[in-house]
């Protein structure tokens, strides 16, 4: 037996004792010992539900294998690893490209099979990655976040020479502003809307004339003093909002790049007007979805732990609430009442 927090309904999160997971064919049992809240529980939580219930949640996560099935490499037990959450049906078009962020057909552990907010999860051997002895496990918990980072940093093909902008500053986008930093960037202009935001940003070292409070500077002006009126390169828009990417359209200059990373609040409508900054300055506009790992040292998920290998990330750094496993339900109402700030919510096992 083990402990859960399971997810019955809408609302309905319960710490319970349920049954330790038996593995199928091709897959292990990971003794959980990290796991982060991602933004996007606290609305599968509280507001839409999983695609089925029960359900355990939770697909940031990193363990030991202590259980390998019959088909599986035995080499795996005892390892220490990371988990890839999607699971691709490989039969899709996309998944016959190896372009498995897109398939068709996926599964994914924490939304659409039970996840690691527990102390097992069973786990396909495809989607596990060996840790090296010097990062962490919270370290590794983290590693699909930084994975989606920088997934939407190297699609675009940011270069050293753009000016660049971070409309969001949750945790996408601050890891987004620290794998920018980390492969040269220099000029980088963010926008958020809180102290907190801007405290933690100049301690990752960012400049304080780098970044905008939109509540009580114009965004627009604010950006074209620093960017000879000409507006930035390249924007990474992480928030998800109409207006937000109308603000995109605008500071973007002309042959710019857009990012689409945030994942959207609602509909998205553009004026006549708005649309025609896309035409007049023939500004490319890309989505980015989740990211790459085909076990293989050019994915993203090993770009990211190389990095942490050599210690040249530290995303520890953003970690600002730690909770044993029973006092998550804490965790959880953090991040949806806002009763505090924090950027990532981390439980250790």
């Amino acid at each position: 037996m083990m402990k859960a927090w399971v997810l019955h309904n809408i609302g309905d999160l319960r710490l319970e004792t349920v049954k330790k997971p038996v593995i199928q064919d091709g897959e292990v049992l990971v003794r959980i010992k990290a796991v982060g809240i991602c933004g996007s529980d606290i609305p599968r939580i509280y507001q839409n539900g999983a695609y089925s219930h029960p359900l355990i949640p939770g697909h940031e996560f990193a363990g030991e294998v202590v259980e390998t099935g019959i088909s599986t490499d035995p080499v795996w037990k005892g390892r220490r690893v990371g988990v890839f959450p999607l699971i691709p049906c490989r039969e899709c078009a996309p998944c016959r490209q190896k372009k498995f962020e897109m398939c068709r057909n996926y599964s994914y552990l924490g939304s659409r099979r039970d996840g690691g907010f527990t102390e097992y999860a069973a786990v396909p051997e495809e989607n596990l990655v060996h840790l090296p002895d010097n990062v962490t496990f919270e370290e590794a918990a983290m590693l699909e976040p930084m994975a989606v980072a920088v997934h939407a940093m190297r699609q675009i093909g940011a270069g050293v020479s753009d000016r660049i902008a971070i409309c969001g500053v949750g945790t996408i986008g601050l890891l987004l502003y620290l794998f920018l930093r980390e492969s040269g960037m220099q000029n980088i202009y963010v926008f958020g809307n809180k102290e907190f935001q801007k405290q933690t940003l100049m301690r990752l070292g960012l400049p304080e004339d780098f970044y905008c409070d939109i509540r009580s500077n114009d965004a627009g002006r604010w950006l074209m003093e620093r960017t000879d009126g000409i507006g930035v390169d390249v924007f990474f828009e992480c928030v998800g909002k109409n207006d937000t990417l109308v603000q995109a359209l605008d500071q973007t200059a002309f042959s710019g790049r857009i990012m689409l990373v945030g994942n959207p609040f609602g509909d998205m409508h553009l004026e006549k007007s708005v649309y025609w900054k896309i035409l007049r300055n023939q500004l490319t506009v890309k989505g980015t979805w989740n990211s790459t790992f085909l076990h293989e040292q050019s994915d993203d998920w090993n770009y990211v732990l190389k990095r942490l290998e050599e210690k040249r990330i530290a995303p520890s750094e953003l970690i600002t609430h730690r909770f044993a496993l029973k006092e998550l339900g804490q965790g959880f109402r953090i991040m949806r009442d806002k009763t505090e700030d924090y950027v990532k919510v981390m439980c250790s096992l």
